[in-house]
């Protein structure tokens, strides 16, 4: 950078080459020491969690004055069932980092973006926002970020649509405010959030759609401390495999009032992993610790 380039996030000149590329933000004149991961990190690639069935939609990129600011990351593949425009014009955010509607166009200033991640502990990926991390099942791949974790088995290409990646298991959480979810309640919320899971993880072109479903859970269950709601569905699609989907909501181990949305997705093959998966990775779902910057694991 030059002194003449203007203020902005930009790829961290002292990145190594281990682990996901962070940003540093650049003030004008030098390089400061606030990192942060790229907004389009936020969310793994199409992670089987009902947020998308193919490469990228992001949830969150930025927090301003408390106020969560829903994007979408434009550059991934064609699925777009899951775009999100945001809510309140002029705040950080925006399309790939850039400024939010309103603000025109200028980056916004470090103090206004997402605070450091912190690591991850050992077999566990960690959504700082809702306060929860997930553990990372052996062999499969995790993301820590400021708002959002995810974990998941690796991508092959999409049975309907070729031109996509699928994924055959992923679990991903993330605050029910990023995903849009307005209901008070665990129950509520997990009732009406199973639906938006299921079709954006099986129902769009990766996939052909969803023929029919089944309901296989839906009760009262603790994870991490906290008293949620679980629903589970079996999804049958028209071209390719079918899949279970589960929406998990508890409220957050660091805020009553703020309710976390964990949604599950695994293929049914001999190649998927086996529902007593998902429910072992429910299980180890915990309160999250430790503060700093770090990523836990990842692919």
């Amino acid at each position: 950078m030059t002194e003449m380039s203007p203020p902005g996030w930009h790829t961290d000149p002292g990145y190594t080459g281990t682990g996901p590329v962070q940003e540093r933000w650049w003030d004008g004149s030098r390089w400061t020491d606030q990192l942060r991961m790229p907004p389009a990190a936020v969310r793994r690639r199409r992670i089987r969690i009902g947020v998308a069935a193919t490469a990228g939609v992001v949830v969150l990129a930025a927090i301003a004055g408390g106020v969560l600011m829903l994007t979408d990351d434009s550059g991934r593949t064609k699925n777009t069932s899951s775009d999100a425009a945001s809510p309140t014009p002029g705040l950080p955010g925006g399309q790939n980092g850039q400024g939010g509607p309103g603000d025109g166009g200028r980056s916004p200033a470090p103090d206004q973006q997402q605070p450091q991640q912190p690591p991850s502990e050992d077999g566990y990926v960690t959504d700082v926002m809702s306060g929860v991390s997930l553990p990372v099942p052996d062999g499969w791949k995790g993301q820590s970020a400021t708002i959002g974790a995810s974990v998941s088995t690796g991508t092959y290409t999409c049975p309907a649509d070729t031109s996509q990646k699928c994924e055959r298991g992923g679990v991903f959480a993330a605050p029910a405010q990023a995903l849009k979810i307005t209901a008070r309640t665990a129950e509520a919320a997990a009732k009406a959030d199973i639906a938006v899971n299921a079709k954006e993880s099986y129902g769009g072109k990766a996939y052909g759609a969803i023929s029919s479903h089944q309901q296989l859970k839906s009760e009262p269950v603790t994870v991490a401390g906290q008293k949620g709601y679980l629903v589970r569905w079996k999804v049958v699609t028209k071209k390719g495999d079918d899949g279970y989907v589960q929406s998990l909501v508890l409220p957050s181990p660091h805020s009553a009032d703020m309710l976390v949305v964990v949604r599950s997705g695994f293929d049914i093959s001999s190649k998927a992993p086996s529902l007593s998966v998902m429910d072992e990775i429910t299980k180890g779902i915990k309160a999250a610790a430790g503060t700093g910057s770090g990523s836990g694991q990842t692919a």
